[in-house]
Protein backbone atom coordinates (compact mmCIF):
# COMPACT_ATOMS: atom_id res chain seq x y z
CA UNK A 1 0.00 0.00 0.00
CA UNK A 2 1.24 3.40 -0.95
CA UNK A 3 1.60 5.85 1.37
CA UNK A 4 -0.25 9.43 2.01
CA UNK A 5 1.69 11.58 3.74
CA UNK A 6 0.41 15.49 4.38
CA UNK A 7 2.86 18.07 4.38
CA UNK A 8 2.56 21.53 6.53
CA UNK A 9 5.24 24.05 5.87
CA UNK A 10 6.24 25.90 9.46
CA UNK A 11 6.20 29.68 9.77
CA UNK A 12 8.48 29.04 12.63
CA UNK A 13 11.18 29.04 13.42
CA UNK A 14 12.60 28.46 9.71
CA UNK A 15 10.40 29.24 6.52
CA UNK A 16 12.78 26.14 5.17
CA UNK A 17 11.42 23.58 7.70
CA UNK A 18 8.87 20.39 6.61
CA UNK A 19 6.55 18.80 9.15
CA UNK A 20 5.51 15.20 7.39
CA UNK A 21 2.43 14.21 9.50
CA UNK A 22 -0.74 12.10 9.36
CA UNK A 23 1.23 8.75 8.18
CA UNK A 24 -0.38 5.75 6.80
CA UNK A 25 1.42 3.07 7.59
CA UNK A 26 3.11 0.77 4.73
CA UNK A 27 3.04 -2.75 4.27
CA UNK A 28 6.14 -2.96 5.53
CA UNK A 29 4.91 -2.69 9.04
CA UNK A 30 8.52 -1.87 10.57
CA UNK A 31 8.56 1.17 7.98
CA UNK A 32 6.90 4.59 6.77
CA UNK A 33 6.79 5.75 3.63
CA UNK A 34 6.95 9.48 3.02
CA UNK A 35 6.30 10.93 -0.63
CA UNK A 36 8.16 14.68 -0.57
CA UNK A 37 5.94 16.88 -3.02
CA UNK A 38 8.96 19.77 -2.31
CA UNK A 39 10.51 20.27 -5.98
CA UNK A 40 13.60 19.43 -5.31
CA UNK A 41 12.76 16.06 -3.28
CA UNK A 42 9.88 15.64 -5.48
CA UNK A 43 11.41 12.21 -6.23
CA UNK A 44 12.88 11.74 -3.15
CA UNK A 45 10.66 8.90 -0.77
CA UNK A 46 11.89 8.33 2.82
CA UNK A 47 11.54 5.74 5.21
CA UNK A 48 10.78 6.41 8.76
CA UNK A 49 10.74 4.43 11.58
CA UNK A 50 7.65 3.63 13.14
CA UNK A 51 6.79 5.60 15.99
CA UNK A 52 5.02 4.67 19.13
CA UNK A 53 2.05 6.84 18.27
CA UNK A 54 -0.36 7.20 15.46
CA UNK A 55 1.59 9.71 13.65
CA UNK A 56 5.54 10.09 12.92
CA UNK A 57 7.18 13.45 12.00
CA UNK A 58 10.73 13.69 10.02
CA UNK A 59 11.53 17.37 9.34
CA UNK A 60 13.88 18.18 6.29
CA UNK A 61 15.98 21.77 6.94
CA UNK A 62 15.50 21.87 3.19
CA UNK A 63 17.94 25.21 3.28
CA UNK A 64 20.81 23.69 5.00
CA UNK A 65 20.06 20.12 2.58
CA UNK A 66 21.08 22.74 -0.52
CA UNK A 67 23.63 24.72 0.98
CA UNK A 68 25.26 20.93 1.97
CA UNK A 69 24.48 19.57 -1.72
CA UNK A 70 26.14 22.92 -3.30
CA UNK A 71 29.08 22.87 -1.14
CA UNK A 72 30.25 19.11 -2.48
CA UNK A 73 32.86 19.85 -5.35
CA UNK A 74 31.32 17.50 -8.04
CA UNK A 75 34.08 16.71 -10.90
CA UNK A 76 33.04 17.44 -14.60
CA UNK A 77 30.46 15.11 -15.16
CA UNK A 78 28.86 16.13 -11.51
CA UNK A 79 29.71 13.22 -9.82
CA UNK A 80 31.96 12.77 -6.49
CA UNK A 81 33.55 9.51 -5.15
CA UNK A 82 31.11 7.81 -2.48
CA UNK A 83 32.01 5.07 0.22
CA UNK A 84 29.75 3.09 2.30
CA UNK A 85 31.34 2.11 5.32
CA UNK A 86 29.83 0.19 8.33
CA UNK A 87 29.21 2.18 11.34
CA UNK A 88 29.67 -0.91 14.14
CA UNK A 89 33.17 -2.39 12.36
CA UNK A 90 34.49 0.79 10.11
CA UNK A 91 35.11 -1.69 7.48
CA UNK A 92 34.59 -0.09 4.15
CA UNK A 93 31.52 -1.73 2.37
CA UNK A 94 32.08 -0.14 -1.52
CA UNK A 95 32.96 2.35 -3.50
CA UNK A 96 30.40 3.96 -5.97
CA UNK A 97 29.84 7.87 -7.33
CA UNK A 98 27.27 9.74 -5.87
CA UNK A 99 25.74 13.23 -7.81
CA UNK A 100 23.73 15.73 -6.40
CA UNK A 101 20.53 13.95 -6.40
CA UNK A 102 22.02 10.64 -5.36
CA UNK A 103 23.35 12.57 -2.26
CA UNK A 104 19.71 14.06 -1.59
CA UNK A 105 18.28 11.13 -1.95
CA UNK A 106 20.70 9.04 0.49
CA UNK A 107 20.34 12.50 3.42
CA UNK A 108 16.65 12.33 3.42
CA UNK A 109 15.63 8.79 2.80
CA UNK A 110 18.67 7.60 4.93
CA UNK A 111 19.20 4.53 2.39
CA UNK A 112 22.95 4.85 0.36
CA UNK A 113 21.71 5.96 -2.85
CA UNK A 114 24.26 6.09 -5.89
CA UNK A 115 24.58 7.25 -9.63
CA UNK A 116 24.98 4.67 -12.09
CA UNK A 117 27.40 5.75 -14.53
CA UNK A 118 26.64 3.00 -16.88
CA UNK A 119 22.65 3.23 -16.80
CA UNK A 120 22.93 6.81 -16.01
CA UNK A 121 20.08 6.96 -13.28
CA UNK A 122 20.24 6.61 -9.48
CA UNK A 123 20.09 3.63 -7.63
CA UNK A 124 19.84 2.83 -3.68
CA UNK A 125 21.61 0.14 -2.74
CA UNK A 126 19.50 -3.16 -1.79
CA UNK A 127 16.68 -2.20 -4.00
CA UNK A 128 16.81 -5.48 -5.47
CA UNK A 129 18.53 -8.06 -3.11
CA UNK A 130 17.07 -6.21 -0.17
CA UNK A 131 20.27 -5.44 1.45
CA UNK A 132 19.94 -1.74 2.02
CA UNK A 133 22.47 0.10 4.16
CA UNK A 134 20.63 2.07 6.36
CA UNK A 135 23.04 5.65 6.66
CA UNK A 136 23.01 7.35 10.38
CA UNK A 137 25.81 9.74 8.92
CA UNK A 138 27.18 10.96 5.75
CA UNK A 139 30.51 12.50 6.05
CA UNK A 140 32.47 15.05 3.67
CA UNK A 141 36.15 14.98 3.07
CA UNK A 142 38.19 18.15 3.88
CA UNK A 143 38.43 19.16 0.44
CA UNK A 144 34.58 18.13 -0.48
CA UNK A 145 35.44 15.93 -3.12
CA UNK A 146 34.20 12.45 -1.69
CA UNK A 147 31.85 11.45 0.92
CA UNK A 148 31.46 8.58 3.44
CA UNK A 149 27.74 6.98 3.48
CA UNK A 150 28.48 5.62 7.39
CA UNK A 151 25.37 3.14 7.93
CA UNK A 152 24.51 -0.67 9.04
CA UNK A 153 23.85 -2.58 6.38
CA UNK A 154 21.07 -5.54 6.24
CA UNK A 155 23.14 -7.89 4.96
CA UNK A 156 26.21 -8.69 2.74
CA UNK A 157 27.21 -5.52 0.36
CA UNK A 158 29.00 -7.18 -2.44
CA UNK A 159 26.86 -9.13 -5.54
CA UNK A 160 29.16 -11.92 -5.23
CA UNK A 161 27.54 -12.31 -1.22
CA UNK A 162 30.98 -11.45 0.37
CA UNK A 163 30.27 -8.97 3.37
CA UNK A 164 32.24 -6.38 1.40
CA UNK A 165 33.52 -5.99 -2.02
CA UNK A 166 37.18 -5.79 -0.47
CA UNK A 167 38.55 -9.56 0.14
CA UNK A 168 41.48 -9.53 -2.20
CA UNK A 169 44.89 -8.82 -0.91
CA UNK A 170 47.54 -7.56 -3.07
CA UNK A 171 50.20 -8.94 -0.29
CA UNK A 172 48.95 -12.30 -0.32
CA UNK A 173 48.67 -12.47 -3.98
CA UNK A 174 52.58 -11.18 -3.99
CA UNK A 175 53.58 -13.66 -1.12
CA UNK A 176 51.52 -16.82 -1.97
CA UNK A 177 52.89 -19.53 -4.65
CA UNK A 178 49.99 -20.62 -4.95
CA UNK A 179 47.04 -19.93 -7.19
CA UNK A 180 43.30 -19.61 -6.04
CA UNK A 181 44.60 -18.53 -2.70
CA UNK A 182 41.85 -18.31 -0.37
CA UNK A 183 40.21 -14.86 -0.60
CA UNK A 184 39.62 -12.62 3.23
CA UNK A 185 38.09 -9.88 3.89
CA UNK A 186 39.79 -6.51 4.82
CA UNK A 187 39.73 -6.61 8.50
CA UNK A 188 41.45 -4.02 11.38
CA UNK A 189 43.15 -5.45 14.23
CA UNK A 190 39.99 -6.33 16.60
CA UNK A 191 38.36 -8.14 13.13
CA UNK A 192 41.26 -10.15 12.21
CA UNK A 193 41.47 -11.12 15.81
CA UNK A 194 38.10 -12.64 16.02
CA UNK A 195 38.71 -14.21 12.57
CA UNK A 196 41.70 -15.89 14.20
CA UNK A 197 39.77 -17.17 17.23
CA UNK A 198 36.90 -18.51 14.86
CA UNK A 199 39.22 -20.14 12.81
CA UNK A 200 41.11 -21.79 16.33
CA UNK A 201 37.39 -23.10 17.33
CA UNK A 202 37.07 -24.72 13.83
CA UNK A 203 40.13 -26.37 14.28
CA UNK A 204 39.56 -27.26 17.97
CA UNK A 205 36.30 -28.88 16.64
CA UNK A 206 37.21 -31.05 13.35
CA UNK A 207 40.84 -31.57 14.63
CA UNK A 208 41.29 -32.50 18.29
CA UNK A 209 44.37 -33.56 18.15
CA UNK A 210 46.50 -31.25 15.96
CA UNK A 211 48.40 -27.82 16.33
CA UNK A 212 48.09 -26.95 20.32
CA UNK A 213 47.52 -23.67 21.07
CA UNK A 214 46.49 -21.60 23.84
CA UNK A 215 43.25 -20.41 22.31
CA UNK A 216 41.94 -23.57 21.55
CA UNK A 217 42.96 -24.72 25.13
CA UNK A 218 40.58 -21.73 26.39
CA UNK A 219 37.72 -22.67 23.67
CA UNK A 220 38.01 -26.48 25.44
CA UNK A 221 38.05 -25.34 28.64
CA UNK A 222 35.42 -23.03 30.03
CA UNK A 223 36.51 -23.52 33.79
CA UNK A 224 39.76 -22.15 32.80
CA UNK A 225 38.41 -19.03 30.00
CA UNK A 226 36.26 -17.84 32.90
CA UNK A 227 39.32 -17.85 35.11
CA UNK A 228 41.52 -16.02 33.41
CA UNK A 229 38.35 -13.57 32.10
CA UNK A 230 38.88 -12.41 35.82
CA UNK A 231 42.31 -12.47 36.09
CA UNK A 232 42.77 -10.59 33.26
CA UNK A 233 40.05 -8.46 35.11
CA UNK A 234 41.82 -7.74 38.55
CA UNK A 235 45.23 -7.11 37.43
CA UNK A 236 43.66 -3.99 35.11
CA UNK A 237 42.21 -2.72 38.02
CA UNK A 238 45.23 -3.33 39.96
CA UNK A 239 47.49 -1.14 37.57
CA UNK A 240 44.81 1.68 38.43
CA UNK A 241 45.36 0.42 42.31
CA UNK A 242 49.54 0.57 41.78
CA UNK A 243 49.22 3.67 39.46
CA UNK A 244 51.27 1.73 36.83
CA UNK A 245 52.44 3.30 33.36
CA UNK A 246 49.75 3.68 30.70
CA UNK A 247 52.01 0.62 28.82
CA UNK A 248 51.19 -1.54 31.72
CA UNK A 249 47.84 -0.72 31.87
CA UNK A 250 47.42 -1.02 28.01
CA UNK A 251 48.75 -4.31 28.13
CA UNK A 252 46.05 -6.03 30.73
CA UNK A 253 43.91 -4.36 28.11
CA UNK A 254 44.62 -6.15 25.59
CA UNK A 255 44.86 -9.67 27.42
CA UNK A 256 41.40 -8.98 29.19
CA UNK A 257 39.98 -8.10 25.35
CA UNK A 258 41.41 -11.14 24.03
CA UNK A 259 40.18 -13.65 26.05
CA UNK A 260 36.82 -12.00 26.85
CA UNK A 261 36.63 -12.12 22.58
CA UNK A 262 37.59 -15.56 23.46
CA UNK A 263 34.30 -15.98 25.93
CA UNK A 264 32.03 -14.20 23.17
CA UNK A 265 33.21 -16.80 20.35
CA UNK A 266 32.14 -19.77 22.77
CA UNK A 267 28.42 -17.98 22.97
CA UNK A 268 28.43 -17.24 19.50
CA UNK A 269 28.25 -13.00 20.09
CA UNK A 270 30.16 -11.33 17.69
CA UNK A 271 32.30 -8.27 18.55
CA UNK A 272 29.74 -6.34 16.04
CA UNK A 273 26.82 -7.32 18.23
CA UNK A 274 28.34 -5.83 21.35
CA UNK A 275 29.43 -2.43 19.64
CA UNK A 276 25.84 -2.22 18.12
CA UNK A 277 24.91 -2.49 21.52
CA UNK A 278 27.32 0.21 22.65
CA UNK A 279 26.29 2.28 19.91
CA UNK A 280 22.40 2.38 20.78
CA UNK A 281 23.65 3.34 24.26
CA UNK A 282 25.16 6.17 22.90
CA UNK A 283 21.78 8.20 23.69
CA UNK A 284 21.10 6.79 26.98
CA UNK A 285 22.57 7.50 30.61
CA UNK A 286 24.19 5.17 32.06
CA UNK A 287 22.04 5.10 35.03
CA UNK A 288 18.75 5.27 32.49
CA UNK A 289 20.43 1.74 30.75
CA UNK A 290 21.25 0.16 33.80
CA UNK A 291 17.29 1.04 35.09
CA UNK A 292 16.14 -0.55 31.44
CA UNK A 293 17.32 -3.83 32.38
CA UNK A 294 15.51 -6.44 32.94
CA UNK A 295 15.59 -7.87 36.87
CA UNK A 296 16.91 -11.38 36.95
Amino acid sequence: MEVAASFARLSSPSPALFSVMNCVKHSNPNRIKLSFSNSRCASICAFAERSSGSNTEVFLDHAKVETILDSVKWDSKGLAVAIAQNIDTGSILMQGFANRDALEKTIVSRKATFYSRSRSSLWTKGETSMNFINVHDVYLDCDRDSIIYLGKPDGPTCHTGAETCYYTSVYDVLESSKEGKEERLAKTTLYSLEATISKRKVEAETLPNGKPSWTKKLLLDQELLGSKVREEAGELIQTLLDNEDKGCTASEMADLLYHSMVLLNLKDVSIEEVLEVLRKRFSQSGLEEKNSRKKT
